[in-house]
């Protein structure tokens, strides 16, 4: 049989399973189609990078891949009838876009002698097969974790170590250099210095963490300045890795005793499914919020104090330190992803639909569902989330998880020579302090875009507001 395999967000060779079933079954033309938005973004670079070495590993197995444009389901016809393939395989995405794209392609009467397979998606389990006893999907992640515990987890698929196409050459192919991945982005060079994307390099990413990391995950995870997380997220986003992969990599660590307390790191890789089961179950929750009455929130939306977050100079260093490493990283340590989101929406009333969309344009792991989920849990408009009067203090967190200011140091080193105790409140030092550090405020830093106190009381009487409406 002669089978196209389609290629997603699983940009990779193990645990695939579209792939795995297809070589077993004759010859394969691997296959991605671009996506159509023109303006690249941090996570396209990523996406450039491991297209790149995943041809590089198809090549070794004697393929190739052929990169395409266009609507998938008219791309993927057109390519059926000029090749004569047989079968059209893909791993199945939750999102609403992917699940459009392939509900065309399933509709497509000119596929009708045409073998079309959804195969299972980078998830643990189905997002169907867990229910609660009423039969409905789960909204608390504590019943929904406690339930999949319980759950099997599919062992993951070897990747094949041969490959054959009936085809040497797709003159319908677009060379990656071509592709429009790359074009313009300010920062790729600096991403380049943070990552290595691909398959090969999330095995060498998730080996450091499980020697190094995983046994104090639980206690290093909310400490900036220190290396205290798996970075394994931009893999998991572009599929370099598999996450049942990496359940089990987690568990076979543990029974070695490499890690003997896996639990807290096992109850992120649940968020990450659970964020998923939400979008499969809610597809609507990247526009609308998930508890009705903030659909009457009074947002204020200022596009000045917008701007202020995205470029770090809000005047808060934890917070001008943790969009300042996005820009330059493409990523942001998980505690100050919580207290930046936070402060967009609760300090400065700002849509947290346009925090995500920011973190969209910005994020080399950016991850619909979990970005959906994440601003929503911040928002306190999801149906398991944090109150939305839970207000996070940033020159609290700051000194609570950058007490020595090495994480700010780092990322503003316009207040570097500040002393730790004037380093999380500048504007309130003194003038002595200041001089003596080269810190003008207003000129070199920026005073505190808006007073806490003040930001906290708008944002509580702005939820009082919506409370109780539906």
């Amino acid at each position: 049989m002669k089978t196209i395999v389609w290629f997603r967000n699983d940009l990779r060779l193990h645990d695939h399973p579209a792939l795995k079933e297809a070589s077993e079954c004759g010859e394969v033309l691997p296959v991605f189609i671009l996506p159509e938005h023109t303006s690249p973004t941090a996570a396209d670079w990523w996406l450039y990078e491991s297209l790149n070495r995943l041809h590089q590993q198809l090549v070794k197995l004697g393929s190739t891949l052929t990169i395409l444009k266009g609507p998938p389901s008219k791309a993927l016809a057109a390519l059926t009838e000029k090749t004569h393939a047989d079968a059209i395989f893909f791993n199945g995405q939750v999102d609403p876009d992917s699940r459009r794209e392939e509900i065309a392609l399933l509709a497509l009467n000119s596929l009708a002698k045409v073998n079309v397979r959804r195969c299972a998606p980078n998830m643990l389990l189905d997002p169907s097969c867990l229910k609660t006893g009423a039969g409905e999907p789960y909204k608390v992640f504590g019943a929904f974790w406690k339930s999949l515990q319980q759950q099997t987890i599919p062992w993951p698929l070897a990747a094949p170590t041969s490959l054959t196409s009936w085809i040497d050459d797709c003159p319908e192919s677009i060379p990656l250099e071509h592709s429009g991945l790359r074009a313009s982005i300010d920062w790729d060079a600096s991403l380049e210095e943070a990552w290595t994307p691909g398959e090969t390099a999330s095995f060498e990413q998730w080996a450091q963490f499980r020697d190094m990391g995983l046994n104090r995950y639980d206690t290093k995870r909310d400490f900036p300045a220190l290396n205290g997380t798996s970075r394994l997220s931009g893999f998991l986003a572009s599929g370099n890795m598999s996450i049942r992969a990496l359940w089990h990599a987690v568990r076979r660590a543990q029974e070695e005793g490499i890690a003997p307390q896996p639990e807290p790191f096992l109850r992120q890789l649940a968020w990450r499914e659970f964020s998923y089961y939400q979008l499969f179950h809610f597809p609507d929750i990247t526009k609308r919020p998930l508890r009705q009455e903030f659909l009457h929130f009074p947002w204020l939306n200022d596009p000045d104090e917008l701007t202020a977050w995205k470029k770090g100079k809000t005047g808060y260093p934890l917070v001008d330190a943790g969009m300042r490493e996005l820009w330059e990283t493409g990523t942001i340590h998980n505690r100050v992803r919580m207290v930046v989101a936070s402060f967009l929406i609760k300090h400065l009333l700002i849509d947290w639909r346009i925090g995500a969309e920011w973190f969209r344009e910005t994020l080399v792991d950016y991850d619909v569902a979990n970005n959906t989920l994440g601003w929503q849990w911040v928002a306190g408009s999801g149906f398991d989330a944090a109150p939305y009067f839970r207000i996070f203090n940033p020159t609290t967190q700051s000194r609570k998880f950058d007490e020595k200011g090495t994480y700010i140091r780092k990322w503003v080193p316009e207040l570097a020579a500040l002393p730790d105790a004037a380093l999380h409140e500048p504007y309130r030092a003194s003038e002595d302090v200041l001089t003596d550090a080269g810190v003008v405020l207003g000129d070199t830093y920026p005073v505190p875009i808006v007073d806490h106190s003040a930001a906290r009381s708008r944002a509580l009487d702005a939820y009082a507001q919506i409370k109780g409406k539906k």
